[in-house]
C-alpha cells in the first residue's frame, strides 16, 4: 500500500464559525503530536448543510466540530450517535467512519470535567441556577442533573424553550427538583451554589450583566461559558462580591480535548492547546 501524503482534514462547521477558536488548539495538538492533519473553519448556510455533510468523506474530512446553529440539525444525516449525544439532543462532534458519520456530544462531559478538575466543585447536594436554555445550556443541565444536584432551577426569555428543557430533563434525569423560573428573580440565585450563564449576553464587551448584585453571594461559584473575553460583566460583578468565576475558556479546552481523542484515538496534548488558546486570546487584545 502507497503511503499516505496527503493530510486528514478536520474542522469547526458552523454559521457564523470565523471567530471560532478551535483551530489554534486542534492545530496546535496536531503539530505536538506529529499528526499529519489540518484543522479548517466550515462556515456553511443553511441550504448547503446537507451537501456539506454527504460530501465529508469525499473531501477527505475525517472529522468535525459542529457549532450554532446546526448541533441539531445535523442529526438527520448521522448513521450513528453516542448515548451522549441521544441523552442531551444535540452534536457537538462528528466522525467519518467507514460505517458513516458517527456523532457525539463533548459539552457537557467538558463543563464537568473543567469545574471538577480544576475547581474541585462536586454537584452532588447543590443548589444551581441556569441562565439560557439553548444548546449549550442543555449540555451543561443534563451532565449536572446526572451528577445529583438539590436542584436546578432554569431561566430563559423564551419561556417555551425553558418548559421543554425542563420537561426534558424531568424525563431523562430522576431525582433533582427542576424549577421553570419565569424570572431571574425566581431562579433564586441568592440561595444557589452555582451560577451557570448559558446565553450570549457578554458576547459584546459593552453587553451589561444579566444578574443584579444583590442576588450574588460569597460560595456563589459563577461560570459564564463565553470565553471571547476573560470578564463579562457577570463575572466583574461576581468578583467584587468574592464568589468564585471562571469563564467558558475551560470548557471549550476540555471539550476539545474530548472530540480530539474520539477523531486520532490518542491523548490530547492538554497543555499545548491550552497554551495556544491563551497566546491567541492575548494576540487579539482580549486578555
Amino acid at each position: 500500500m502507497a503511503k499516505k501524503t496527503s493530510s486528514d482534514i478536520y474542522g469547526v462547521l458552523g454559521f457564523p464559525a470565523k471567530h471560532s477558536l478551535s483551530p489554534v488548539m486542534h492545530n496546535a495538538a496536531f503539530k505536538e503530536l506529529k499528526i499529519n492533519a489540518k484543522y479548517r473553519i466550515f462556515e456553511v448556510p443553511p441550504q448547503e448543510l446537507e451537501g456539506f455533510l454527504k460530501d465529508l468523506s469525499k473531501n477527505n474530512i475525517a472529522g468535525i466540530n459542529v457549532t450554532i446553529p446546526y448541533k441539531e440539525r445535523v442529526i438527520p444525516y448521522l448513521q450513528k450517535t453516542s448515548v451522549e449525544a441521544d441523552l442531551i439532543g444535540a452534536v457537538n462532534t462528528i466522525k467519518v467512519s467507514q460505517d458513516g458519520l458517527e456523532g457525539f456530544n463533548t459539552d457537557g462531559e467538558g463543563f464537568l470535567r473543567h469545574i471538577s478538575e480544576v475547581f474541585d466543585f462536586d454537584p452532588r447536594d447543590k443548589k444551581i441556577a441556569i441562565l439560557g436554555a439553548g444548546g449549550a445550556s442543555k449540555a451543561v443541565c443534563v451532565y449536572l442533573a446526572k451528577n445529583g444536584p438539590k436542584r436546578i432551577s432554569v431561566y430563559d426569555v423564551n419561556h417555551e424553550k425553558v418548559r421543554g428543557l425542563i420537561a426534558h430533563l424531568v424525563h431523562c434525569c430522576k431525582g433533582p427538583e427542576f424549577i421553570e423560573a419565569g424570572s431571574i428573580e425566581e431562579l433564586l440565585i441568592q440561595e444557589a451554589d452555582l451560577l451557570v450563564n448559558a446565553t450570549p449576553i457578554g458576547m459584546k464587551e459593552s453587553d451589561p450583566s444579566l444578574v443584579d448584585e444583590k442576588f450574588l453571594h460569597q460560595g456563589l461559584f459563577v461560570y459564564d461559558l463565553i470565553y471571547h473575553h476573560p470578564q463579562t460583566a457577570l463575572l466583574n460583578s461576581a468578583k467584587k462580591k468574592g464568589c468564585l468565576t471562571s469563564n467558558g475558556l475551560g470548557m471549550l479546552l476540555y471539550q476539545g480535548m474530548l472530540s480530539f481523542r474520539i477523531w486520532t484515538g490518542k491523548n490530547a496534548p492538554k497543555e499545548v492547546m491550552e497554551e495556544a488558546l491563551l497566546l491567541t486570546l492575548k494576540k487579539s487584545h482580549q486578555v
